[in-house]
């Protein structure tokens, strides 16, 4: 069982829905930065934000203090991604590794482009359809270089050390032979889903081939890297949040009562969620060229 819990403040899909963090002793933390990257040895932490088959865009509030998990907006709307025929919403557990950030002044060697200014993301290939904001333990198991809008965005691929079946996958090739076709809507997926929305369908590095999982642990090193840079202050974060609860040698760091006054100062939970608008189920068939 995790040590975390989490707390709603407000109702979901609404501008002011927050999901903060807690940890053993009911204290509120920083998911970004006073959760450690590393669960145990070669396993790593995972904030999920957006359970599988779900639409709403979740994501880790880099921004605001605590960096509570909060619905992506953009022109002043609630963003859910489109269902790409065949898929319904994201096509795994998606999240963040904490205690990663990918410095958006650092050019990337392998993609030429710089880092899209968030912790590194994760899809989880598990059977368990996980919660917003739980935090699980994963197993890394590859990497593929996105690259949106001119950003390099990395997609780690992990599972779920507690899926049955999580002894049978340690490499990227292992998804390949078990889960055949899965890699491959997955570069579909993250090429397609902008798609609706007016943009231009995303590109990637390495010809969208997935890198192994050596690969993708140096990635996460360099980010966790970049990471301790920002939150101590070395690097300068623009209005980043490094606000934190652990990190002693950061100097956002804040005692517990001023962590509890910032979710205080919040609306109270709220027992009913507002409605998901009709729109969010219909397909998008994408005329393939």
């Amino acid at each position: 069982m995790s040590s975390f819990s989490s707390e709603e403040r407000a109702a979901p899909f609404t501008l002011e829905y927050r999901v903060f963090l807690k940890n053993e002793k009911g204290q509120y933390i920083s998911p970004f930065h006073d959760i450690p990257i590393y669960a145990d040895k070669d396993v790593f932490h995972m904030v999920v934000e957006v359970p599988r088959w779900s639409n709403a865009k979740m994501e880790i509030a880099t921004k605001d203090p605590l960096n509570p998990i909060k619905q992506d907006v953009k022109k002043g709307k609630l963003r859910y991604v489109a269902n790409l025929f065949p898929y319904k919403g994201y096509i795994w557990n998606y999240g963040a590794i904490p205690q990663t950030w990918e410095d958006p002044g650092h050019n990337d060697k392998h993609t030429g482009c710089c880092g899209d200014n968030d912790p590194i993301d994760v899809c989880e290939i598990g059977s368990k359809v996980c919660s917003r904001g739980e935090i699980i333990r994963v197993k890394v198991l590859g990497i593929l270089a996105m690259i949106d809008e001119g950003e390099t965005d990395w997609k780690v691929i992990a599972i779920n050390v507690d899926d049955p079946d999580a002894a049978n996958y340690n490499d990227i090739n292992d998804v390949k032979r078990l889960k055949p076709g899965y890699l491959e809507a997955t570069v579909d997926w993250f090429k397609r889903y902008k798609v609706p929305d007016g943009k231009p369908e995303n590109q990637f590095a390495f010809n969208a081939e997935f890198k192994d999982k050596d690969f993708a642990v140096d990635i996460i090193k360099s980010t966790h890297d970049y990471w301790r840079a920002l939150v101590t202050k070395k690097t300068d974060g623009k209005g980043i949040s490094c606000m934190n609860t652990t990190v002693s040698e950061s100097p956002f760091q804040c005692d517990p009562d001023a962590a509890r006054a910032i979710v205080d100062a919040l609306p109270p939970p709220c027992e009913s969620a507002c409605t998901i608008p009709t729109d969010v189920d219909k397909w998008f068939h994408h005329q393939k060229n």
